[in-house]
């Protein structure tokens, strides 16, 4: 009679089996990026810190060739794509907090981003004058 070690063990069941608690997101960023700057390793850096941050729910996050100084970050929740960032008309590259706070807010508004979240509070807080005594 043959013995499976691994059918004692809860620990042992296949990783496909298990259920996870978070369901996987659906919603789907898209990073365009000229490449005749050659912005493509800073849109990979932004992507690589929107899967670290938001893990399963996202779907998908894209990185979309482009030309003529293009850098442009869309999300699609469902309800059809929303500009998150511009470069021409925001005045530059976003910052990584502020971008994680857009896709946050529209996709999980229930998630604590830690640090991103008290350093904005502490510059929200900075431009409110003192309580007169």
């Amino acid at each position: 009679m043959s013995h499976d070690a691994g059918s004692t063990n809860p620990e042992a069941a296949d990783p496909a089996e298990v259920s996870t608690v978070v369901p996987r997101g659906t919603a789907r960023v898209a990073i365009e990026y000229c490449t005749q700057c050659r912005w493509l390793l800073r849109a990979a850096w932004v992507a690589q810190e929107l899967l670290q941050t938001f893990r399963t729910r996202l779907g998908e996050v894209a990185l979309v060739p482009g030309t003529d100084g293009v850098f442009r970050v869309t999300l699609d929740a469902g309800d059809g794509p929303v500009l998150l960032w511009d470069r021409k008309t925001d005045g530059g590259f976003p910052e990584i907090p502020d971008l994680k706070r857009r896709v946050r807010d529209a996709v999980a508004p229930d998630l604590a981003l830690g640090h991103t979240d008290r350093a904005a509070a502490r510059s929200a807080g900075a431009g409110e004058a003192a309580p007169a005594e």
